[in-house]
């Protein structure tokens, strides 16, 4: 009788629903991976030559097989959610162990470290100083202590001096008197502690033709040490085109002028200075208005943590309240030659086995492995239309075989019931 055949696709039927009750429960789990039931036929083993019309012993749940197929991709306010568009898993450090997932939701737990809602430490490239990849493979971690400060120690003037100005009536120079002098500008300077100096620099008409005083304060004072007018000034030089021909006698380039330290009041170190007017933008004497096309230094203040980013290739980067920036590495993508081979270990994670083969580590965008979206989560791939049919298929599948244990038993009950 069939009661085996239709009992064991009662059995299958019942399997088929229970994986699509859990693709359909994780339709809106981030990275989740739908899985599909396989079954094969099943028959009993029969001598040879004997097997051209042998009946089946109904059917078998062969394998239930992940469909790694891309999610869809949303975005999101928080930078460090991270989405991987194309093949890979990002790498997560299990309290030693490794373990591999598609879930991008990630933040910063109170030490630093780079976790998802498991604990689980994402994984990068590390890299030095200079944000060179070093090989190094680790936990990410960011560091929220203060960045330290920089002094300035040289500072870039591109100007256009206007070449038909006179020489100011009010001489000697003074800061405090405007008529004293053609033009100025300034900056903000740093400190070793990073304290903040103003920094006035003044142009003053020579009395030779193409000729130009220079004069630099910090916070009011003379940078080559004197407090009453007369001041010292450096004298530069143009060429009848208008572009910069010497400083101070010595033809161009190198194009700077050398400061003597610079005590401050704060008890920093002495401020080491020089202005280099040759630089990406050099100054000239054209005629036309004073013009400032480039003002840049090279110190900052000490600064704080305020972002994290991530980039597409994967690079992490910290960002600091003073404008300063700091590579931390890239993070490291995994692949598998058989991905089907992978070990389920929940929590949206997977580990790898014998049958996926060793995991394939490479940056984004690199091999075999996709670019990453920041700001960005992936969908499930689950097509909740489609499972809603399998679900009507599976539940005629069940009735049917149900419907075959209920006929083999009026069967049976007839051959009983025959005298």
């Amino acid at each position: 009788m069939p009661f085996r055949s239709a009992l064991s696709g009662i059995n299958v039927a019942g399997n088929d629903l229970k994986v699509i009750g859990h693709n359909v429960a994780n339709a809106s789990t981030t990275g989740f991976k739908g899985s599909r039931a396989e079954f094969v036929d099943v028959y009993a083993n029969a001598a040879e030559g004997s097997t051209a019309n042998a009946i089946g012993s109904g059917v078998r749940l062969a394998a239930v097989s992940q469909q790694f197929g891309q999610g869809n991709i949303g975005y999101t306010d928080n930078k460090l959610d991270l989405a991987i568009n194309g093949r890979g898993f990002f790498i997560l450090d299990d309290n030693g162990g490794r373990a591999y997932s598609r879930n991008g939701i990630f933040s910063v737990d109170r030490e630093g470290w780079v976790v998802n809602s498991s604990d689980q430490k994402l994984v990068m490239s590390e890299t030095d100083a200079k944000g060179n990849l070093t090989g190094g493979v680790g936990p990410l971690r960011v560091d929220k202590s203060n960045i330290s400060p920089k002094p300035s120690s040289v500072i870039e003037v591109g100007v256009n001096v206007d070449s038909g100005q006179d020489r100011p009536l009010s001489v000697p120079f003074d800061p405090n008197t405007p008529s004293s002098f053609n033009h100025s500008t300034s900056l903000t300077l740093y400190d070793s502690l990073g304290v903040e100096h103003l920094s006035t620099i003044y142009f003053v008409k020579g009395e030779q033709p193409n000729s130009w005083e220079v004069y630099t304060t910090v916070d009011g004072k003379d940078v080559k040490g004197g407090l009453q007018p007369p001041y010292s000034p450096d004298m530069v030089g143009f060429d009848g085109a208008g572009r910069l021909e010497s400083i101070n006698g010595v033809p161009i380039p190198p194009g700077k002028i050398n400061y003597p330290d610079y005590i401050t009041e704060t008890g920093s170190a002495p401020m080491k200075m020089s202005i280099d007017l040759m630089g990406a933008t050099p100054s000239t004497q054209y005629g036309g208005k004073f013009d400032v096309n480039a003002l840049v230094q090279n110190g900052y203040t000490t600064g704080r943590v305020i972002s994290v980013d991530v980039d597409e290739t994967g690079y992490i980067t910290t960002r600091y309240s003073n404008g300063q920036s700091r590579q931390l590495g890239m993070v490291s993508l995994a692949d598998f030659a058989n991905v089907q081979g992978l070990r389920q270990l929940g929590d949206s994670a997977w580990a790898e086995s014998f049958a996926s083969g060793s995991p394939l580590v490479g940056n984004p965008g690199s091999g075999t492995v996709g670019l990453i979206q920041p700001g960005s989560l992936e969908d499930s791939n689950v097509d909740l239309t489609g499972e809603l049919v399998k679900m009507i298929i599976a539940q005629r599948n069940f009735q049917a075989s149900a419907q075959v244990v209920r006929t083999a038993d009026t069967v049976t009950q007839t051959i009983i019931n025959i005298r």
